[in-house]
């Protein structure tokens, strides 16, 4: 399945994304950890594992979502974002596949539109994972 990541070492929790929340402090670490713990209750078939430093969560094997903290804002990030529908304009970068939505403490995200988002990844990838 062309551009699709899938990682045979994910897990259900995993013990090193736990540790890595937990290693970020202040807003920027409430912030990812809000957001993780959002794309963790996608579904029981969410596993998860840390990719390049940060978490990911995946559908089964396959890579749809990842968090990653940096020195002011954080990243929710879509392994196919490019293809999902946006009807709020969250979605940024200009990747073959991937797209992320910039979240910074000083400025308020609309949670509906984001969790939509993330739901709409994670059912995306259940979608593709079916057709492949």
């Amino acid at each position: 399945m062309k551009g699709i990541f899938f990682f045979s070492n994910s897990v259900k929790q995993d013990p090193a994304v736990d540790a890595w929340i937990a290693a970020r402090g202040g807003r920027l670490g409430s912030i990812a950890q809000l957001w993780f713990n959002i794309i963790r209750a996608c579904g029981d078939d969410v596993r998860e594992l840390l990719h390049d430093g940060h978490p990911t969560a995946c559908v089964g094997e396959a890579a749809f979502a990842y968090v990653n903290a940096f020195t002011a804002h954080v990243n929710v990030g879509f392994f196919r974002g490019a293809e999902l529908e946006d009807p709020f304009g969250l979605l940024e970068g200009t990747g073959k596949y991937m797209r992320h939505v910039k979240l910074r403490p000083e400025k308020n995200v609309d949670t509906t539109a984001l969790t939509t988002l993330v739901q709409t990844a994670y059912t995306d990838m259940k979608n593709r994972l079916k057709v492949g």
